[in-house]
């Protein structure tokens, strides 16, 4: 009869050894790296704009070592092959450039110049958008004005004015659109810092003597890395189409040297006696690109999304 008596302090010990084990053998919930991935996964349209970003990248730079081309000296001879040709998978140019080669080249000018435009633009305008929002006022007021007295002139009426001023060039090009370019991300940001100047860990800082700068930098920023970060791929996209639109218009990269827009306005005089391929590449890898920074940017929004982590 005391058998079951002496036995109960050893199974509430084992018990209470067990609820220990139990809790050290719940998995720690996942960081929040790991959920904005796994929301970024879901989507297969972002998958798909990776996917893309990827292949176009490993094409433009890693491709001229597969498939290294003459993209400097001209060869008449070799002038306008169709696509299929000996050599040329692609067929040529009315100078005789490979048009795969120049395919591949003519995509490094133009991501580089579009990545590096969209880049400066958004950090530009992510900063300007903040100390206006933050500070608000006759400060706000008077940064605004000249973001609404820049944004009622048409960007492309901007961009070919100045081009035609200043003799164009990669970081010409990059500075021209960006100064067209950081006019969004600021509205974009400005009104988040008016959003997030009101919190209480802001309200902190202040009543511990922090300055206007450490609420910029330290926590208005951060607080909106989020829409930073996808406003920043919109405005890659953005960039590479006006890289399109200037080139096109002959305010592109000098020749030898060329990108995806170039080659598009090369090639339009030549589509009346079926010369496709010289416009069909480009214009294609255009479409691609814009999509995939597009498909990407939405895939971002949605995986810093709070409520899509939480579901």
């Amino acid at each position: 009869m005391t058998a079951p008596a002496m036995d109960a302090p050893s199974d509430a010990g084992a018990a209470r050894r067990g609820d220990g084990d139990l809790s050290a053998a719940v998995p720690a919930a996942p960081g929040p790296l790991r959920r904005t991935l796994a929301v970024f996964a879901r989507s297969k349209l972002a998958v798909t704009g990776a996917v893309l970003l990827l292949g176009l990248l490993l094409l433009c730079y890693l491709g001229p070592l597969l498939h290294p081309t003459d993209q400097t000296h001209t060869d008449l001879s070799q002038a306008s092959l169709p696509p299929g040709s000996p050599g040329h998978l692609l067929g040529t140019t009315d100078l005789g450039y490979d048009m795969l080669g120049r395919l591949m080249y003519g995509g490094q000018t133009s991501l580089e110049v579009g990545l590096a435009a969209g880049l400066l633009a958004t950090l530009f305008g992510t900063v300007y958008g903040a100390v206006a929002g933050y500070f608000g006022g006759w400060v706000d007021a008077a940064m605004m004005r000249v973001t609404d007295a820049a944004l009622a002139i048409p960007a492309l009426f901007l961009l070919v004015v100045v081009a035609a001023i200043v003799t164009p060039g990669k970081p010409v090009l990059i500075l021209i659109i960006a100064l067209v370019a950081w006019l969004s991300p600021a509205r974009l940001i400005r009104g988040e810092a008016l959003a997030l100047r009101s919190r209480d860990y802001v309200h902190a800082m202040r009543l511990m003597g922090g300055g206007g700068g450490r609420a910029v930098f330290r926590h208005i920023l951060p607080g909106a890395v989020g829409t930073v970060v996808v406003n920043a791929t919109f405005q890659i996209a953005d960039a590479i189409l006006y890289v399109a639109y200037l080139s096109f218009l002959g305010l592109s990269v000098p020749p030898p040297a060329a990108d995806w827009g170039s080659m598009l306005s090369a090639g339009i005089t030549y589509t009346q006696v079926g010369h496709w391929w010289l416009i069909f590449p480009p214009g294609l890898a255009v479409v691609l690109v814009v999509a995939a920074f597009t498909f990407v940017g939405d895939g971002l929004r949605d995986a810093f999304d709070v409520r899509l982590q939480k579901s």
